[in-house]
């Protein structure tokens, strides 16, 4: 699977690519990630991308000609022109069922705003999904793009060691409950003990056991997803 990131600060996700199961899948060639700095699209010799807001207010925002210019460029750097994400606080919230739509995709194209975001025109012109991960305001998109490719390779065939461990866990496609409690060694800790039918080896004793924990934790603690 493809990500292209256009950004106005592609060093953020240098450590990010280097670590855990994302490194992994890069070196695997499951997963391929391209960033792109906006400011090369810069009519400007100073490479400035934004200015100031029309009517007035605080803050700068992205202007539509660096923007518009570098994602229709990089979409033609591949067969397929991709999916093209915004990450912004307006748009829909990010949930297992929006990555799974996501992950169908073979191409993303993700576009992380800045400041008060980017002129209204680069949405008209571009059409792309709006995408937020919570109701909060980051100062960026490049930590949402993150949480966006961090959750779409999961679905990536061979990313993960045990397939299963996708349609398992909370929300996903075999479970939109939360997951089970998990334990492991030791038996006893400081008192509290690991479940006895956990250790019993039978398996559809263990399997209803999980199945009620998952559905009692989700009563407590999320009951809008029964």
């Amino acid at each position: 699977m493809r990500f292209d990131v256009l950004t106005l600060f592609p060093e953020m996700f240098s450590g990010y690519m280097t670590q855990s199961l994302l490194k992994l899948a890069i070196d695997r060639q499951l997963v391929q990630i391209h960033l792109h700095n906006i400011r090369n699209w810069s009519r400007d010799k100073h490479q400035c991308v934004d200015d100031r807001p029309f009517g007035g207010g605080p803050g700068m925002v992205i202007k539509p000609e660096p923007t518009v210019e570098a994602v229709e460029e990089v979409q033609t750097l591949d067969a397929n022109p991709g999916k093209l994400v915004m990450l912004t606080p307006q748009g829909e919230t990010l949930n297992q069922q929006v990555v799974e739509r996501l992950a169908t995709h073979k191409r993303l194209v993700l576009l992380c705003g800045r400041y008060e975001g980017f002129d209204q025109r680069v949405c008209d012109i571009l059409q792309p999904e709006e995408l937020s991960i919570g109701d909060f305001v980051l100062n960026g998109g490049e930590v949402a793009a993150m949480t966006v490719i961090d959750t779409v390779i999961r679905l990536v065939p061979g990313v993960l060691g045990d397939e299963e461990s996708s349609h398992v866990d909370s929300f996903s496609t075999g479970n939109r409950l939360l997951e089970h409690s998990q334990y492991t060694r030791p038996r006893e800790y400081r008192g509290h003990q690991v479940p006895e039918i956990l250790l019993s080896g039978d398996h559809p004793q263990i399997a209803a056991w999980r199945e009620k924990n998952s559905r009692d934790r989700t009563q407590e603690r999320r009951p809008d997803l029964l």
